[in-house]
């Protein structure tokens, strides 16, 4: 799938950290009731790699990626485990080169224009803005536009429910990452009805 048209699917990606495999399935089936399709495994605890394997068994409709990257051996190991997408916070040569043996679309994180300039070089027209609040937010999003008009985004890092809508309002911006579909103590709880409503209230926000 096109990166870009992946990115429409959600106006959100909501940035998960799975730490107990039984929670995998119900969590992304959960999200994918409430119209959000689009979901990031982060590859922060043990079981990242089967709860992407779960959720992209048990949950249909879902369009499930890894998030986290930081080496090129990641990427073989997401591509194993059944990720259909990557995420990186930045981008190297060694990054490149484990996104192309794989061919996982990658979507690369970038903070500066420097960043940006050499993602775009690599052939990147969409990058994740990472971390998007401490980079400068809506005001960084804004003076990129300018000089960066053929570049979208997804601005990753401090974005909440709050702020999605500045956020998605930029012409910029296909999506947003967060991780508030998600909170901890809901997904301790087992409570999907109620991240299901999170979900819902999240599908309802539309990109600029």
């Amino acid at each position: 799938m096109n990166l870009r048209d992946l990115m429409r699917l959600s106006p959100v990606i909501p940035v998960l950290t799975v730490t107990r495999l039984e929670d995998a399935a119900p969590l992304a089936r959960a999200l994918v009731r409430g119209g959000i399709r689009v979901l990031e495994v982060t590859l922060r605890t043990a079981c990242a790699l089967d709860a992407i394997t779960e959720m992209r068994e048990m949950a249909p409709g879902a369009v499930v990626g890894a998030g986290t990257l930081t080496r090129a051996e990641d990427f073989a190991a997401v591509q194993r485990a059944g990720a259909q997408f990557a995420v990186t916070p930045g981008l190297t040569p060694d990054l490149m080169f484990g996104a192309g043996a794989t061919r996982l679309p990658l979507l690369p994180g970038v903070m500066t224009p420097t960043e940006l300039i050499a993602a775009r070089a690599a052939g990147f027209r969409a990058c994740k803005l990472f971390p998007a609040q401490q980079a400068g937010g809506v005001g960084m999003l804004k003076a990129l536009a300018g000089p960066f008009p053929d570049v979208m985004f997804c601005p990753t890092g401090g974005v909440t429910r709050a702020n999605a809508a500045e956020f998605l309002a930029q012409p910029n911006v296909l999506c947003v990452g967060g991780s508030w579909l998600a909170p901890r103590e809901l997904v301790d709880a087992g409570n999907w009805g109620a991240i299901e409503e999170l979900a819902l209230d999240a599908s309802s926000l539309r990109a600029g």
